[in-house]
Order: C-alpha cells, then structure tokens, then sequence
C-alpha cells in the first residue's frame, strides 16, 4: 500500500515544461479576460500522510452581493493535530466569522482598514465555537484575502506564506508560532501560566522541540487545542501589503513543506513555472529532501497584472520576442547567463516599485486587536457580534473608573470576555505558597 496519497487534479507524470515569460504570459491572460484588473491564478499540490491538511479556495467572494466591484479573493491552508475536526470545521467557517465583523456599507477603503480587525474577530469567534463542541483537535490556520493588489494574511501557527514579486523582492508574510523558534511567544505562554519544556525521558534527560505542557503542543497558537490550555490563543498575526504595479507570487504551504526547504529555496525551484506545476515541484522538492513525515500542500497564487514602468507612470507595451528574453528574470524565469541581459533585468525590475507595507501587528493582547466600541452601537460584542442590552449592570459598571476606561477599548459579551481573560492567564488559580 503507498503510504502517500496525491490529491492534486493532475497526477500525470512529472515533466520539466518550458520556461514562460511573465510578458507572454500577461498578453495571453489578458487577451482571454479583456481586463485590466489583476488577474489570480491558482493551483495547489499535497501529498497526504495522515490527511489532516486541508486548503480552502474561494477566488470570487463578493463584499456586496451582486456587486461585481466588491469582488475579493480568499485562500488558506489548514494543518489539523489531533484530527482533522478543527481543519474542517475552520474551512468551512472560519471566512464566514471574517465577514461577519466587517460593517455593513462601508467604502473599499474603510473595507481594507476594517480587514485586519475583522481577521482577529473572526479568529477568535472560530476558536470559541469550535471548543463549544468538546472536541480536542486543533489546527494551525493562514488565510490570504486579495483584493486588487492589496494582500491581507492572518496566520495562527507555522504554516507559511510568502511572496515574491518580479524584481525578485522576498517578503514573509506569517510569524512561525513554534516555541522553539519563538522567545517571545514563550514568554508569553509562561505569564499566563503554561509551562515550556522539553519532553523529559528516562534520567531526566529532555529530548524534542520545546513544549507547552498540559498536552504537549509544540506551537504557541492555533485554532481548538481545548485539552491543552487557553494561553494557547487563537489571535493572529495579521500583516497587509500593496503589490507593485507588475502583482506578484504567493506561495502558501504547511509545516511540511518549510521543514523540508527554505523560503529562497521554494521561490527558486517554482521559478518560469505556471502555477500547477509550481505548485507540484516544491512538494516534490520537499518530499524528496526530507520525505513523507508529515502532510505535505502547496498553494500558489498568482496576481497578474499589466507591466507598468512605475518611475515613467507608462504602461509597457507587450514585448517583441527579443524583448520578452530580457524580461525572463522580472518574473519567476530563470536568470539569463548573459551578464549584460542580467544587468538590464536588473535595472528594469527596481523600476517596477517594491512592496508596500500597510499593517503589521502580532500581539496577542485583544484591546490592542480589536476596534473601540463605536459611539453608535456601543453594546454590540466585538468578537461573536452579538448585541447586548444595556443592562443595569453594565450602567453601573460605566460609572465605576475601571469600566470608563474599557470603554475606550472593545465591548465584549460576557462569553467573549471570559475567553479573552482565560487567554491573558487572568481566570487560573493562584499557586499554593511554598513549603519553608
């Protein structure tokens, strides 16, 4: 029996194809969508050993319903433990508690803004429901949103998401929650009361990744994980960036790609690669590096755009063939061997613009996290979204100078409150005093 299962649409052999010019690629594209706007392109690649990784792919939600101008794009990777229950039910619900804490009516812009609190919301709100049904699976999970060349990923976890853009500019758009790569998450996890260690054998001996005990998980942050303890938190590093001009590459993959091989490394092997085929080489690369010790997926996204000369503000025209060799290196193509052609690629890829940085946040504290309380709806949760009547209780509280300056803060119901209190180690028993 074979201890892998593929679950790529194409399990054909595997053959090298020919290199493809980003130019030639842009004109035919183009050509078939008569569109200006990007255009995104995708396929993944897994190889299966306990089947608990799973990949979500939604390339035409709708912000407004029947409104094609709010279109957007989502992707994920879901890399279940303890199961697959947590992957699941993340895949199928997780977007939908995103979009559930993004208003109503609201602009493109205010849309974007809104984003990075409404990942967090949502994040959280899947955790609490998913523990509510007493199951002790849990998942790592990274989801993208890709909303014309505005990339916004939220990632609890060590699966991974990079980006590369056709001057070659390598961005890391997740933070590896794994203890042992991760001081500061350690230190997080031990002032809310969980323990970190290494597994202890026979002689007091410590072996293994560091750990959070109770349950032994090796990771600081994911969705589920119930039996293991609530300084495990569901919050997600949330970082948002602008493409240049010229879109862009998005490899998004699971721990058992990144044990296997480094970002550069990934990046090189898919280079002149449609996105099948990128997809397919790096799980091969991985599995051939390190074998199958684990799922093994691989999704790559690509956001197509019309080559513009950034430093001119005119658009390229598509090139001659000549002209499409010199443009080999500005995306994923192999580097020329001539050294003049290398300089000229070089010269024209810094002309292209770089990415542009426009959130970036990590902390695990939800005031931080999530929006003030708006002065219109001031009682609605921040987190399920549910509305609370303004109880006696909460009137009284407003008066008191501790409640006036939550009100600064996120309203949260009393379930959400809770769960944020037992994440910051405020609901754990204090520590008998030592014996002198």
């Amino acid at each position: 029996m074979s201890a892998a299962t593929a679950i790529s649409p194409d399990s054909g052999p595997i053959g090298r194809p020919p290199l493809v010019p980003l130019a030639t690629l842009i004109g035919r594209e183009l050509r078939e969508e008569n569109s200006d706007t990007p255009i995104v392109k995708y396929e993944y690649y897994n190889y299966a050993k306990r089947g608990e990784d799973l990949v979500l792919i939604k390339p035409d939600c709708l912000r407004v319903p029947n409104d094609p101008s709010t279109s957007f794009s989502v992707f994920g990777v879901f890399d279940g433990h303890n199961g697959v229950s947590a992957a699941v039910y993340s895949k199928e619900h997780l977007l939908d508690h995103v979009m559930s804490a993004v208003p109503e009516g609201i602009s493109r812009d205010e849309w974007l803004q809104t984003l990075p609190r409404a990942l967090v919301a949502g994040f959280v709100k899947c955790d609490i429901d998913f523990q509510r049904r007493g199951e002790v699976s849990g998942t790592t999970a990274t989801l993208v949103v890709i909303d014309g060349l505005t990339v916004t990923v939220a990632s609890v976890g060590d699966s991974r998401c990079i980006l590369v853009t056709p001057g070659g500019e390598l961005s890391l758009l997740t933070v590896d929650h794994r203890l042992d790569d991760n001081e500061d998450e350690v230190n997080r996890v031990r002032a809310s009361g969980g323990e970190v260690g290494r597994l202890n054998i026979c002689g007091g001996q410590e072996v293994g990744p560091l750990r959070c005990w109770p349950g032994g998980l090796c990771l600081s942050r994911s969705i589920g994980d119930m039996d293991v303890g609530e300084f495990i938190v569901p919050v997600p590093h949330v970082k948002q960036v602008k493409l240049p001009s010229t879109g862009g590459r998005l490899i998004i993959a699971s721990d058992g790609i990144w044990d296997a091989m480094k970002s550069d490394v990934a990046v090189k092997s898919c280079r002149g690669l449609f996105t099948k085929e990128a997809a397919r080489t790096i799980v091969k690369n991985a599995l051939r590096t390190s074998g199958l010790k684990d799922d093994t997926t691989c999704l790559v996204v690509d956001v197509i755009t019309t080559v513009r000369n950034v430093t001119a503000g005119a658009e390229l025209s598509l090139p001659s063939p000549k002209k499409a060799q010199k443009l080999k290196a500005l995306f994923f193509g192999k580097r020329s061997h001539s050294m003049g052609d290398e300089g000229k690629a070089g010269r024209a890829s810094r002309s292209v613009g770089s990415v542009e940085e426009l959130f970036e946040e990590g902390s695990a504290m939800l005031e931080e996290r999530l929006p003030s309380r708006a002065s219109s709806d001031p009682f609605r949760c921040a987190i399920c979204q549910v509305q609370q009547s303004p109880t006696e209780d909460l009137l009284m509280d407003s008066d008191t100078e501790k409640s006036q300056n939550q009100l600064d803060g996120p309203f949260l119901c009393t379930d959400c409150r809770k769960k944020k209190d037992a994440m910051e180690g405020k609901n754990r028993p204090p520590k008998p005093p030592k014996n002198r």
